[in-house]
């Protein structure tokens, strides 16, 4: 079976297990399938507006066993990161997911207008107001290392698309200048953190977008698998830079040998 040569498979979310509310049929049976042969899993997103507990929630919503111990979003690992640098007191453009994280780290997360901050956090907020980006923009002139959970540009939902965290970060920064340092895919961090949360090895990552999943894999040495379920078509895989190990109509290929 192809998921038994790893140590671990790093899920992929949306377009890899779901599709928003509708579930894509192979992945409740497969993953069912994955547990009772033992097989060890990590669920990890870029969407740092959900707690652990609310992803795992969702996922048990489509008819997938998952529990908080076993997601890592683009909020925990920049809480991971940011608590092994020494933490700090942080502004943050952001929700319950990565404001939960960082206090979790031991970061003071700041309200209001503050005059400092070491640090300006920028996630995915679907509240966020022109006041709260002036202020976000203002603390990074004044000095505060400007950090982003992930710059997706887009955020996925059922009428389209709406700003993802990506736009959120280029208001910052077109104003400042600044240049920001990302946390979730394709940059490493994130990978890093699902794969510790895994117990480490080799792992195989599982996604549906060349751009994110399968590069940021793929530049970590690691083995890759693009399901066409989502995003990334057989023909962008095939003709483009990022090559995934493994191509497969969805993830019943994992059961197989």
């Amino acid at each position: 079976m192809l998921a038994e040569r790893y140590d671990c498979l790093l899920f992929d979310l949306d377009g890899v297990l779901y599709r928003g509310d509708h579930t894509i049929e192979a992945a409740p049976p497969t993953m069912a399938e994955l547990r009772r042969r033992g097989v060890r899993v990590v669920f990890l997103t870029n969407n740092s507006s959900r707690t652990p507990d609310q992803v795992a929630d969702k996922l048990r919503s489509h008819g997938i066993q998952a529990e908080p111990g076993e997601v890592v979003t683009s909020a925990l690992a920049t809480a991971e990161l940011l608590g092994e640098r020494g933490g700090g007191r942080a502004f943050v453009i952001g929700m319950d997911g990565v404001r939960q994280a960082l206090a979790g780290a031991g970061i003071q997360v700041l309200d209001g207008e503050p005059e400092a901050a070491d640090l300006v956090v920028v996630g995915f907020d679907g509240e966020a107001t022109y006041e709260r980006l002036k202020t976000a923009s203002l603390l990074v002139e004044r000095g505060a290392r400007l950090v982003a959970t992930n710059a997706d540009a887009s955020f996925p939902a059922a009428d389209g698309l709406w700003p993802g965290a990506g736009a959120l970060l280029a208001v910052v920064t077109t104003t400042t200048g600044a240049e920001a340092e990302i946390v979730g895919k394709p940059f490493a961090p994130l990978f890093e953190s699902a794969l510790r949360c895994g117990g480490g090895g080799r792992p195989l990552v599982v996604g549906d977008r060349l751009d994110t999943d399968i590069e940021g894999g793929a530049n970590l040495g690691w083995d890759t698998m693009l399901v066409l379920t989502g995003v990334s078509s057989r023909a962008e895989a095939q003709d483009g830079p990022v090559r995934p190990t493994v191509i497969a109509e969805d993830l019943s290929a994992l059961l197989e040998d």
